[in-house]
């Protein structure tokens, strides 16, 4: 039964990857092993384009939610809020909210400031504000996850030999929030580039990521290129979710 669930869980995938570097085109029978496709995506500047957008939306949106995320989730688990139930509670909410509902509440955000600022016109810019504000809760999880595995009265003991609340969170705590916050920030980095609904709302000319290209091209049929393009998000997106998985399971030292 496992092994049933698993290969109804991967077999689509492994077909994607096989078909990949199949010489045959359009899917055909196994026709021997090749490079080509991927040749191909190198010299094409549309596809160039799209993987330069993906990993500059990723880094930008990774970064940015990070640092932000770290600091909510620091400030949820370490500090006495008014409302700090509730604001806990808030947390949850952007991760149970379905994509679509979410994108198109960025879209009609982004709209209504264009229109009435003449600010953020749809493109990069809007889609990493949009990829930050889907990230964030994720990255703030994973922190308080972290803090509340780590023992107080450590940063106690930095307190009972002087340290100021700056130098106990400098030398203490962030070091030992740092697995957590590299977990984080390799979620945040998959969550980006795994993306479609999202970024497909908020995108605007000029700024097509890998998962709107595949699309686009799907809709005109399903050739080796898009397999190969499938293939290069799918070890993206595991490397990502294994570096945070890594992480995460590093032990306080």
């Amino acid at each position: 039964m496992a092994c049933l669930l698993y290969g109804f869980l991967y077999l689509p995938i492994g077909v994607v990857v096989l078909h990949s570097f199949n010489a045959a085109r359009r899917g055909g029978p196994w026709a021997g092993f090749t490079l080509e496709y991927y040749r191909t995506l190198l010299e094409s500047p549309e596809k160039l384009s799209a993987v330069q957008n993906t990993l500059t939306l990723a880094i930008a949106s990774t970064a940015l939610s990070t640092l932000l995320g770290t600091m909510l989730g620091y400030g949820l688990s370490r500090h006495s809020l008014p409302g700090k139930r509730l604001f806990a509670w808030l947390l949850y909410l952007p991760v149970m909210i379905p994509d679509i509902v979410a994108a198109v509440a960025m879209l009609i955000c982004f709209s209504a400031v264009r229109d009435r600022l003449g600010l953020l016109e749809l493109g990069l810019p809007t889609m990493i504000i949009a990829h930050v504000t889907f990230q964030i809760p994720f990255v703030a999880i994973v922190i308080r996850s972290r803090l509340a595995g780590l023992d107080p009265a450590m940063e106690e003991a930095a307190h009972d030999l002087g340290a100021d609340g700056w130098q106990a969170f400098r030398h203490v705590t962030l070091p030992l929030m740092a697995p957590g916050i590299l977990a984080a920030a390799a979620l945040s980095f998959t969550l980006s580039i795994d993306d479609f609904v999202v970024s497909f709302f908020t995108a605007g000319p000029g700024s097509t990521t890998l998962p709107i290209l595949i699309y686009s091209s799907v809709k005109r049929g399903i050739t080796p290129e898009i397999n190969a393009l499938s293939t290069l998000i799918v070890l993206a997106s595991v490397a990502g979710t294994l570096l945070a998985v890594r992480f995460q399971r590093r032990e306080p030292a």
